[in-house]
């Protein structure tokens, strides 16, 4: 009965523990996920590189994260093999710091972190109080959850049970690192497996060897995670998780070989603890991510080797798959839904691709690359002509109303997707060209506000995306709440640059007309952009027919 209680228990802090750091993640990605792109992209050498990837793991708690993120990024061509792989192992080394962070005992800032973080959850409704309080309230659970860790052991402690595992643990190191390896990717998370190996050795039900074995394997393990999911991208992505992967392995077999040798001959005397194992962790990762510093550029060599480009598929455009849409082909409606959905992903990567560089056209005023995301415009409005011709030739007989109505609607968002591409190519483009011809630039603030605007739009971008895909209901809520708070933005922003002029700001006189046409211009796009949610609200009961008051009391006539 003993042994059963500590597996619920067990199961039950584990489970805490991975929600608690999801929710931290989730919280912050949400404040702040639009900077992530500027940061990441930023860096110029491995050694920024390494340092940025520090600095994303400790704010996301989590190695995994910042790996997904540089795959996406690399995907879409923003970020090198050497530059992206440094983000990554500095990302394990931030991860590693979080440990040595949480592993102190924090009891006593529980009941502070519950109390400001769920007022600020519950009570407030502005972004960031109410994102801040959801990490608050993370955090505190994850010393929650690690406090149930050491109560879930008190039973067990003292039997034959765990003494007998922790025993033939320490003895076959091989087996301890094969099994913390499939802790951390069963839970994916390393910093939630790592953690929980300190917590064994901390109140010592492992004893250090045992406990070392499982934080070199959790670390192999976990180089696995970004790969698994990682999975469906382009093979060039792929290469830096893959040689994340072989470096973080064969140097953690060679730490595990080598430590054990040495501590069989007594050279490091008897290391304990759970802090020395943290200290272990640190510096597995800070040798890894120096040692790694030289052979980027082999590695890729080796990855490209190992990991060659598929033969080009037929394309439209330079460097552009084909329509996924057959005319005619409609022998399966699920299919053919699901060849329209590919086919406005193709168009929301179109609008990605004129949308992202604007930042720099507004700066530079290039007239090629004006002309060059005007050029995508064409292929947008081609992909909307397909689509409409698709749908418009569906026998309505061979479909369900369902499967109509979900066709017509994916058309609508095909009209929205086209109307942003035009306000892209057309306005957003063409104001980037007259401010540089003017020779106008616009004032500190007001750049930077403009920045933070597009920021925050290419995000959403990203999550329609995957509300496109999933139809995913608290994704959709979530794109129409960030469509809310780009409008505040944009009215915020609008409001300061009025004070800025009432100030005399000459930067601002002389550019207000293009920055306020810019922030209109923003604005419509995120608009266009967040239409895909409304189908997914409405369905799910979860969008008004109309903000108006039903009835009003007729005013009394005089």
């Amino acid at each position: 009965m003993a042994i059963l209680t500590f597996l619920i228990s067990l199961a039950g802090a584990t489970m805490l523990l991975l929600f608690a750091v999801r929710m931290v993640r989730t919280g912050i990605e949400r404040s702040y996920g639009a900077s992530f792109q500027r940061l990441l992209t930023g860096a110029r050498s491995p050694v920024q590189a390494g340092a940025a990837g520090v600095g994303l793991a400790l704010v996301l708690q989590s190695s995994t994260a910042v790996a997904l993120l540089v795959t996406g990024f690399a995907a879409s061509g923003y970020l090198t093999f050497p530059t992206g792989l440094a983000i990554v192992l500095g990302g394990d080394l931030g991860s590693a710091l979080i440990v040595q962070l949480l592993s102190f005992r924090l009891d006593w800032l529980v009941p502070v972190l519950l109390a400001v973080g769920g007022y600020l959850f519950v009570k407030t409704e502005a972004k960031k109080p109410r994102q801040l309080g959801r990490i608050l309230l993370g955090v505190a659970f994850i010393l929650i959850s690690l406090r149930f860790l050491r109560e879930a052991m008190d039973p067990i402690r003292d039997s034959a049970f765990l003494p007998a595992i922790a025993g033939y643990l320490a003895r076959d190191y091989i087996t301890a690192f094969l099994v913390g390896g499939a802790l951390a990717f069963v839970m994916h998370s390393s910093v939630a497996a790592i953690l929980m190996c300190v917590t064994l050795v901390q109140i010592g039900a492992l004893p250090f060897a045992a406990g070392l074995s499982l934080v070199l394997g959790a670390n192999f393990g976990s180089a696995f995670i970004p790969v698994w999911l990682s999975r469906g991208m382009a093979i060039g992505a792929r290469r830096i998780p893959f040689a994340n992967l072989f470096l973080r392995g064969s140097w953690a077999v060679v730490c595990l070989f080598a430590s054990h040798a040495v501590m069989g001959a007594g050279l490091l005397g008897d290391p304990q603890g759970g802090q020395m194992l943290v200290y272990a962790h640190l510096a597995f990762n800070a040798s890894l991510l120096i040692a790694a510093l030289p052979v980027y550029r082999p590695v890729q060599a080796m990855m490209a080797r190992l990991l060659p480009e598929p033969a080009a598929p037929e394309t439209e455009g330079p460097g552009r798959p084909a329509s996924a849409l057959v005319p005619g082909d409609y022998a399966s409606p699920t299919l053919a839904l699901t060849n329209l959905k590919r086919e406005l992903l193709r168009m929301i990567d179109l609008i990605d691709t004129m949308f992202r560089p604007l930042p720099d056209l507004y700066r530079s005023g290039d007239a090629a690359q004006i002309k060059a995301v005007q050029a995508l415009d064409q292929e947008v409005n081609a992909c909307l002509s397909g689509i409409r011709a698709y749908v418009a030739g569906i026998p309505e007989e061979a479909f369900s109303r369902a499967q109509l109505k979900t066709a017509r609607d994916l058309v609508e968002y095909a009209i929205r997707l086209e109307t942003a591409g035009d306000v892209a190519a057309a306005r957003l483009s063409a104001l980037a060209g007259e401010l540089n011809k003017k020779g106008l630039r616009f004032s500190k603030d007001g750049w930077s506000e403009i920045v933070c605007l597009h920021e925050a739009i290419a995000d959403n971008l990203r999550l329609a995306s995957n509300v496109l895909i999933s139809d995913d209901l608290e994704s959709a809520r979530l794109l129409n709440l960030e469509k809310t708070e780009v409008k505040r933005m944009e009215r915020d922003s609008r409001k300061r640059h009025l004070k800025r002029l009432q100030r005399g700001v000459s930067e601002s006189f002389e550019s207000s007309d293009i920055h306020l046409e810019t922030l209109r211009a923003l604005r419509e796009f995120n608009s266009h952009i967040a239409a895909v949610s409304y189908p997914v609200l409405y369905q799910n009961g979860q969008l008004l027919e109309t903000r108006l008051i039903e009835k009003m009391k007729p005013e009394p006539v005089s």
